[in-house]
């Protein structure tokens, strides 16, 4: 189980916005203090989802032996979501901006003059949970596992998805001008490949997901 979720976890972190802004962060005037409260926004959303989506799927107790149907059946139907939106994703390129329109998003408005405020506000925005990060914790929600080791997969799974910032700032804490001149050179990469890392991911998780979904509703007929 702990694998399985770690994995799906792992795939949920690939978020370049999220590197980015933590980037960002640790460039701007107090980049200690902004960085904590942008892990803070983080680590609240993400909790407050993981615990949401752990009750409403043990709600339905498809952790019960006897619901192996609709527990399969779940997986196979969120899989094929993921890889509906890898897919719609693929498919469709981002439209260039418009000069004579210069609006900027949410989250570009957030990370323009950063503060510990607009910090924790982007860090409950960028990491309000995405369908691999849903993947991840249905896969404690429909375990045979108790209360003990369900909170150490919840927490390993939050852990994982918001690597992209704590990561970072540890190195930061470390090496801080390494550190610096590193993301610099790395967030140009990823600049130019995030979309495809995003997709990537997607197809991977919801491939794995619907495939585990297909093999245990056969296996199980």
């Amino acid at each position: 189980m702990l694998a399985q979720a770690a994995g799906f976890a792992f795939l949920a972190a690939l978020s370049p916005t999220a590197l980015l802004i933590t980037a960002t962060y640790l460039g701007s005037a107090r980049p200690r203090f902004t960085a904590l409260c942008y892990l803070a926004g983080a680590v609240f959303m993400s909790t407050l989802m993981a615990i949401v989506v752990l009750l409403i799927l043990r709600g339905t107790h498809l952790q019960i032996p006897g619901h192996r149907t609709p527990r399969y059946g779940l997986r196979l139907g969120l899989g094929l979501l993921i890889l509906a939106v890898g897919a719609v994703a693929a498919r469709h390129q981002p439209r260039p901006p418009d000069p004579a329109r210069p609006g900027r998003s949410i989250v570009a408005r957030l990370v323009a003059s950063p503060t510990p405020q607009t910090a924790i506000a982007a860090g409950l925005v960028i990491f309000t949970p995405a369908l691999t990060f849903i993947a991840a914790i249905q896969v404690v929600a429909t375990a045979q596992a108790g209360p003990a080791l369900s909170a150490v997969g919840v927490i390993m799974i939050i852990v994982i998805y918001v690597a992209s910032i704590w990561l970072p700032f540890l190195a930061y804490l470390a090496a801080p001008q390494l550190t610096s001149r590193t993301l610099t050179a790395f967030n140009a990469w990823l600049l130019a490949n995030g979309r495809a890392v995003l997709i990537i991911g997607l197809l991977v998780a919801g491939a794995v997901l619907a495939a585990d979904g297909v093999f245990g509703l056969f296996h199980g007929a």
